[in-house]
Order: structure tokens, then sequence, then C-alpha cells
């Protein structure tokens, strides 16, 4: 972390691990599967992890193709979370917070502190130039990262692998999902 910040919990490995459907997004007019190298790290360390893959998609920067995706994914009830990758930043074409952070049921404003945090560390003031966000649409977890490997690496690695492993103490999302659509 930066700034004399220490980070509290832990992953207990004596307790049970829970897997987790995760789907992968990449938004991007320049990637396809073969060069998306952010999509692919995701993948990976997803896999790592012992999570499933429920699927990866690579779309362009277009706001109906990038929600009808996540909408394609909730509906079908085989994704607990979604990890997008591009579209974060402030040029006219990086469009994923305008598309998805409308189908936020509640917004997790934690995230995006976290996520600049470890991202401070790493890259410093350059962090301001990501949007970074994530929320809850039907009770699935989305999160939202920039495209550059770097921010892939500090997004999963640092904060959104501890909360998506059943076994992070004093608490993880994991233990929420059968709550999530509460009424």
């Amino acid at each position: 972390m930066s700034a004399g910040l220490t980070p509290g919990g832990g992953i207990k490995p004596e307790l049970p691990f829970k897997p987790v459907r995760v789907a992968v997004l990449t938004v991007s007019d320049t990637r396809d599967e073969s060069t998306d190298t952010s999509g692919q790290l995701l993948v990976d360390r997803i896999k790592a992890a012992g999570h499933e893959l429920a699927g990866r998609v690579v779309v362009r920067d277009d706001i109906e193709k990038i929600r009808q995706t996540v909408r394609d994914w909730i509906a079908g009830g085989q994704v607990d979370a979604i990890v997008s990758t591009g579209g974060t930043g402030l040029t006219g074409r990086d469009v994923t917070v305008e598309a998805l952070e409308p189908l936020f049921d509640k917004k997790i404003d934690g995230f995006a502190v976290v996520f600049h945090l470890v991202s401070y560390a790493t890259v410093g003031l350059s962090t301001l130039q990501s949007r970074a966000t994530a929320g809850l649409i039907g009770g699935v977890f989305v999160f939202c990262l920039p495209g550059s490997n770097g921010a892939v690496r500090d997004g999963w690695d640092k904060v959104i692998s501890a909360q998506l492993d059943s076994r992070h103490k004093p608490c993880n999302m994991v233990e929420l999902m059968p709550r999530l659509l509460e009424q």
C-alpha cells in the first residue's frame, strides 16, 4: 500500500475455499482475444486463484454492446462476478463507466478509493486518469478496471482477489452472495 497504510485482514488458509464464477469483459476498439493481454492476465489469475472462468468477451467501446454483454451474463445466471478491463479513462471513446454505472443497483464506493490507493503506489498521480468503479447489478459484482496490464495486476492482485476469496477475514464479498437479492 502507499502513504504508510498497512491493510488489515488477510487470508485464513485453514478455512474452506469457495470458487466464484467470474466473467472477463475487455472493452477495446483495438484488441481482439489474441491481442488482449490484460484480459488474458485476468483469465490466468482467476484460474490460478481456483475460480471458474464463466465467460470471456472482447467488445468495442460501445455503450449498448457493453451493457448487452453484461445483461446477458447476468440473465444467464451463471456468473457471480464480472471484471472488465478498459474504457475507464478520460478520452471520448472511454465509455465503460457510462455504460455500466447506470445499471448499478448499488455502487461499491470503496472500490475506487482502494484501487486508487494501490494504483498510486504503482503509477503515482497517473492514477487520476482512471475512473475505476464497481457495483452490484442483479446480485452480481461488477468491477471495472483500466485496460493496462499494470492496472489489472493492481486491481486483481491487491483488491479484487482478496474480496472474492471466501477465506479472507474479517469479511469478504463471497459471504454476501446469498443475500445480495434480499428484499
